[in-house]
């Protein structure tokens, strides 16, 4: 067994919290080198989403640069094989900030998650300066209208897109020229931007939240949330929809759809080629045009080594079949307008209740405008960063494809395997490569079977304390037995539970079923429209299955603490949105 992974960073003692909450869906599996050259640190020290990170929380007010150690990571980790974020560093945030406590950092990212310790406040953490600076940041956060830095980020991934060169006719130094000059030019601004709107977007929710409490409506606070339209995250759902919907009305491409997934986009592209005149044409015309646009999404987006639906298309056709099997009721823009129209009423009715304190009606209608602002924004911000790294990574998987080729590397993906300063050696020796490769290779699939902590403080246990992922120790529920979670998205929903832990392969999900999932990221989206609810082992309130769930109006229910492990495949359940309660009505 491997000892220590390729690539670590150094555990801070000042701040010796460390979770997996969020990174997780972001980082689901070992960080690969090649990541971790451009989003942990470099051979100067910390680089990219770390100096995001301090940049964000210097832009928002809550530390000072030169609180920042300069020789190591603080705000991200790497240990174990496993990314982490340093929770003790985000609990800055509530302890500094008005109005807030370290508490509402924890509600935020850990929800009911057990062995969450308890916050000390240490000398100099308080800081009545900083505390200001923050209440002005939050200030602009409800009076402001547009994210128009967000836009123009936005405007700027989307040229870069449009400009890719073509990579075949490029050098193997263009290539790598390429990749690093992409990377260095823009992710260190893209994420910055993206952890500042995603904090910021916590402001509005605590407020909706703490208002709907003190008015004896805590379930409110979920509804009013919903349905704020144009999250990112959601978009390439509807046009899934869309494309599925033609599907079903055509026999032609339902008979190719119905012949299996593996295969299916040359299929549709050889039967499009032999009939331009029949359905098939139109389709591959559209869905095509879906990649140009979401291409670069699929599971472990984050990773330059992982498929996405443009490399991998037959990913999104999976997704796509399972939507095609639903009726036409299900379409997730009737369920998205239902909800918009619930939040509507349901804000005015509460404004309205509050006229007789002004001040908090104000703040409360301030908070709902913002809401609509930053929660679409935290979802751009995110999807900004992972146009960029696709650009990259094409440019990567062509890279690869060259050492296939030659036999020097034994995967497309095996490019992954070497950090930055490696691939520039590599560049002049590949044969000296191959075994190094080999190795990490092996050492990846190891680490990758292990079941890392959710969350330690000092240092994690030893690589042979890990449990094998496999090793499945809990006990299966049984008809009558419940598991508490924590609503995501209101609304109650039975059905079968299907256990889905790879969103490569969900041809087990039929609709109506109930996805129990370990994690999600936006390459599962797609799987929440035909689902009748969704059920997550871990997540909180920004996680991306509540997000999502709330936009495409499914019941969701998240930190469901091993939900994939004692909920029976296959039995009959309830989920109930607004209780965060599972119930197994029927085992199979």
């Amino acid at each position: 067994m491997v000892e220590k992974w390729i690539v670590e960073t150094d555990l801070s003692q000042q701040y010796p919290f460390y979770t997996r909450a969020n990174v997780g869906e972001v980082f689901p599996d070992p960080v690969a080198p090649s990541s971790f050259s451009f989003a942990f640190e470099s051979e100067n020290g910390p680089a990219g989403a770390e100096m995001g990170f301090r940049r964000a929380y210097a832009k928002i007010g809550v530390m000072e640069l030169e609180e920042f150690p300069s020789d190591e990571c603080l705000f991200l980790g790497v240990t174990g094989g496993y990314a982490y974020l340093n929770a003790s560093a985000l609990r800055m945030l509530g302890h500094r900030a008005p109005g807030m406590t370290y508490k509402d950092i924890d509600d935020a990212f850990f929800g009911d998650a057990p062995g969450v310790p308890d916050f000390v406040a240490k000398e100099g953490d308080d800081r009545p300066d900083l505390t200001a600076k923050i209440g002005e940041t939050f200030g602009w956060v409800l009076t402001t209208p547009d994210l128009p830095e967000v836009a123009a980020e936005e405007k700027l991934v989307n040229q870069l897109r449009a400009d890719r060169p073509e990579l075949s006719a490029m050098s193997t130094k263009e290539l790598s020229d390429f990749i690093w000059r992409r990377l260095d030019d823009h992710y260190e601004d893209l994420f910055t931007q993206h952890i500042y709107i995603s904090f910021l977007a916590t402001v509005p929710i605590g407020i909706i939240t703490a208002v709907c409490n003190a008015i004896g409506q805590p379930e409110a606070a979920l509804k009013l949330i919903a349905g704020v339209g144009d999250v990112e995250s959601a978009q390439p759902s509807m046009v899934m929809w869309d494309l599925g919907r033609q599907v079903a009305r055509s026999e032609a491409l339902t008979a190719i759809f119905d012949a299996g997934i593996e295969g299916m986009d040359d299929r549709l592209r050889r039967a499009a080629a032999a009939d331009p005149g029949a359905d098939f044409a139109g389709f591959v015309e559209d869905f095509d045009e879906f990649l140009y646009h979401y291409g670069c999404r699929g599971p472990n987006e984050w990773e330059t080594r992982c498929p996405t639906w443009e490399t991998e298309p037959d990913l999104a056709l999976a997704a796509i079949d399972r939507m095609r099997l639903a009726d036409d009721g299900a379409a997730p823009q009737l369920s998205n307008a239902d909800r918009a129209a619930e939040r509507e009423a349901l804000g005015a009715g509460i404004a309205e209740a509050l006229a007789a304190d002004p001040e908090t009606q104000g703040q409360f209608l301030a908070a709902l405008g913002a809401a609509t602002v930053f929660m679409p924004g935290r979802e751009r911000t995110k999807t900004n960063c992972i146009k960029l790294i696709h650009e990259a990574r094409m440019a990567f998987r062509e890279y690869g494809r060259r050492a296939v080729a030659a036999g020097t590397m034994p995967t497309v993906e095996s490019i992954s395997m070497l950090r930055r300063d490696e691939m520039e050696k590599f560049e002049t020796d590949p044969a000296g490569f191959a075994e190094v490769v080999r190795q990490r290779w092996d050492h990846f699939e190891q680490v990758a079977e292990l079941q890392e902590p959710f969350l330690f403080v000092g240092q994690p246990p030893p690589f042979a304390d890990y449990p094998r992922r496999d090793a499945n120790t809990v006990e299966l529920l049984s008809s009558g037995d419940t598991l508490q979670g924590i609503p995501g998205c209101t609304g109650k929903a039975r059905g079968i539970a299907r256990v889905i832990t790879d969103s490569h392969d969900p041809t087990a999900l039929e609709p109506g079923d109930i996805l129990v999932a370990p994690i999600t990221d936006p390459s599962w989206t797609p799987l929440f429209v035909p689902a009748g609810a969704v059920v997550v082992d871990v997540g909180a309130p920004l996680s991306h299955a509540i997000i999502v769930s709330r936009e495409l109006g499914i019941p969701c229910v998240v930190s469901a603490t091993n939900a994939t492990r004692c909920i029976p495949d296959g039995a009959e359940i309830e989920v109930d949105g607004d209780t965060g309660v599972i119930t197994v009505l029927q085992k199979s």
